[in-house]
């Protein structure tokens, strides 16, 4: 009998540890520019992956009215892949959410704003940069890597070439605020970039977090080219474990 009751307690033991830890949630659109669809669907492809290898749980949704207090509160991380909330109602629950460390991933136009945005706390989330111009057609770049030494650049060296992307530079530069950590950049050595729209120079951070929160936000996401790079993928993946385990004081 208390060998059974051992057996049983050890593999109770073993299925409790093998149970994921992390439950993530991806929220997406399917009525957006095809471009970032298709950049969507490559990302829940890789994440679906990513979480069987590394034993994490991932789901995704195009229903944006999942983002509500009673289903956030079964997942630590939420990922917008090309979209953002657009009702009051769904802006106030992911400001809770995130005043009170919830974790966010957002890529490329999960961050786009300008005059008819209407969010100020959401600019001020992003670390206050407006959206200012992008280069046209997507194009690969150098990105420098700010700081070798934090998490999600564990795998990174210190300069690496990424996928074609359509970058986006932000006025002011979110460099400039004080609670703001860049984390990669773009190299001044790509500059001009762009043929039918130009970027010809200036700060454009690609990769930062904000932190008062636990948030990161990559300029990447924008065609079907973002998932060929092995070495920028790794980033993609260490970003969501960063999140995972990250803990900030909310409302600092």
């Amino acid at each position: 009998m208390k060998r059974f009751l051992a057996l049983a307690f050890l593999i109770a033991s073993v299925t409790h540890a093998q149970q994921p830890v992390l439950h993530v949630l991806a929220f997406y659109s399917e009525t957006v520019e095809h471009d970032h669809v298709d950049f969507a669907h490559q990302a829940i492809k890789f994440y679906t992956a990513a979480a069987k290898r590394d034993r994490f749980d991932f789901a995704s949704t195009t229903n944006w009215n999942d983002l509500s207090a009673s289903n956030l509160a079964h997942y630590q991380l939420i990922l917008w892949l090309d979209d953002q909330p657009h009702t009051p109602s769904q802006r106030a629950v992911f400001e809770h959410y995130m005043t009170n460390g919830g974790g966010w991933l957002g890529f490329h136009i999960a961050a786009y704003n300008d005059k008819d945005t209407s969010w100020p706390w959401f600019i001020s989330f992003l670390g206050g940069g407006v959206f200012y111009g992008n280069n046209w057609p997507p194009l690969p770049a150098t990105l420098i890597v700010d700081d070798k030494t934090h998490p999600i650049a564990k795998h990174l060296p210190s300069t690496f070439m990424s996928p074609a992307n359509e970058w986006y530079i932000w006025k002011p530069s979110p460099r400039l605020n004080k609670d703001v950590k860049v984390l990669l950049t773009l190299a001044p050595s790509n500059y001009p970039i762009g043929l039918k729209d130009t970027i010809e120079g200036g700060d454009l951070p690609v990769v930062w977090t904000n932190t008062k929160y636990r948030m990161l936000y990559m300029n990447m996401g924008h065609g079907d080219r973002i998932f060929t790079s092995t070495t920028q993928n790794h980033l993609f993946e260490d970003a969501v474990f960063w999140l995972g385990a990250l803990r900030v004081t909310p409302g600092r």
